[in-house]
């Protein structure tokens, strides 16, 4: 018999960690996080990281859990999630995965099988090299090239997936786009139910640029100086998150702080609309609207939706 495992996915700052902790409360449920920067310690403010206090006495999971320049990739989170999900369900509660990341989303969700390229990194590290010489646009150009679809879904910037999506590639001759489609045909080893949560655009945009104010009278500024201070390298993939790679040119004085506020927000909305559109093309589940409902309406249908899959009574 399949085990239960629900899902809640979404775009950045449209609801998801308090929806997750409430049906958290009511389904006896844990939460492991699908966000792949909030399971580094020291950034909190940039990644909107859940609070104990928001908490709410409901365990969590794959946040604060390593450093800065520590890897964290799609394996290394596959294999952490998989062995959280054991320990809850040994406890007799429900795992339920919440975050934005859709790729590591569906890692586990069908349980994507990525070792076949982990064992050589040489071309990877090539294109590393290629992307701080000649430019990230350089290395994605590349992409465009071999796997046109594939490079629709991700921004330029993100050279850990562009180098991994070449890498397969190269050792393949497939497109990762094509391993991917494969991937999303297999059945899930789970007795899955998975939750995406939208909003309309305009509203979403407000809230992005709201959740950007708030961050900067958190001190959004001062926790990118602190981890600069601590010795941490502009160029590790932690730092190249949103949140933190756009105040880096403001401390080596190559903007202004309103210009530096300006472009998260911009940022932050662009990859808002690459998620949203991420979830339609890859994923297929129960759109809840959040524009359109509070969060008991929300919840209401969210429960409804776990009783016909079979993970409540």
């Amino acid at each position: 018999m399949k085990k239960p495992f629900v899902i809640i996915g979404g775009p950045t700052a449209c609801g998801k960690t308090a929806l997750s902790i409430e049906l958290a409360k009511k389904i006896n449920g844990e939460i492991i996080s699908a966000d792949s920067m909030q399971v580094y310690r020291y950034m909190d403010i940039g990644t909107a990281k859940v609070t104990e206090e928001e908490k709410q006495g409901v365990p969590h999971y794959l946040v604060d859990e390593l450093y800065p320049d520590e890897e964290y990739n799609v394996m290394v989170f596959q294999q952490k999630a998989k062995a959280y999900m054991s320990e809850i369900w040994e406890k007799g509660k429900t795992p339920i995965l919440v975050g934005g990341t859709g790729f590591y989303i569906n890692a586990l969700l069908f349980d994507n099988d990525f070792t076949e390229t982990e064992n050589d990194t040489s071309f990877r590290e090539a294109c590393y090299a290629q992307a701080e010489k000649e430019g990230t646009e350089a290395l994605f150009a590349r992409l465009k090239q071999v796997d046109p679809e594939y490079a629709q879904t991700i921004h330029a910037n993100n050279v850990k997936r562009v180098s991994r999506a070449l890498e397969y590639h190269f050792l393949t001759g497939e497109k990762f786009s094509a391993h991917n489609a494969v991937q999303k045909e297999k059945e899930s080893p789970y007795n899955a139910a998975v939750i995406i949560l939208t909003m309309e655009r305009e509203k979403l945009y407000e809230r992005i640029n709201y959740r950007v104010d708030l961050m900067m009278e958190q001190g959004l500024p001062q926790e990118v100086k602190g981890l600069l201070d601590r010795g941490y390298d502009s160029g590790l993939v932690s730092m190249q998150g949103l949140g933190y790679k756009e105040f880096i040119p403001y401390f080596q004085g190559e903007c202004t702080l309103e210009e530096a506020v300006e472009q998260l927000k911009k940022g932050t909305r662009h990859f808002a609309k690459r998620q949203l559109t991420w979830f339609r093309r890859q994923i297929d589940g129960l759109w809840v609207d959040l524009s359109k409902a509070d969060l008991q309406m929300a919840m209401s249908d969210v429960l409804d939706y776990l009783k016909e899959k079979e993970i409540t009574d």
